[in-house]
């Protein structure tokens, strides 16, 4: 059997104007890597089907240590959730290449 290596996988859906500047608060908070997708949802705020620009969604994804999930969520709770749409979820996910986390 291989090998696994516990890391956490954290998943921010926020406002697309907000992607550049998310993505550069994560490398400088420890995130190694990230993958971003476009998506559209629905929820307590509406529906959001992205047809508009102003409507456009992003889910950021970051598989890292806890420290750096921790680190990163807070950032995002504390200077962009009261402002923005803004949802960050953590769930325990388990790596092959633990030196890419």
């Amino acid at each position: 059997m291989l090998q696994t290596h516990p890391r956490k996988l954290l998943v921010i859906i926020a406002e697309a104007v907000l992607e550049r500047t998310l993505v550069t608060e994560a490398r400088a908070l420890g995130a190694m890597g990230y993958t971003v997708i476009d998506v559209r949802g629905g929820g307590m705020h509406g529906d959001h089907d992205g047809e508009w620009d102003v409507d456009r969604q992003i889910e950021l994804q970051l598989i890292c240590s806890p420290e750096v999930a921790e680190r990163v969520a807070a950032q995002v709770l504390a200077t962009y959730a009261p402002n923005y749409r803004v949802s960050v979820y953590l769930a325990d996910v388990s790596v092959f290449r633990k030196d890419r986390f």
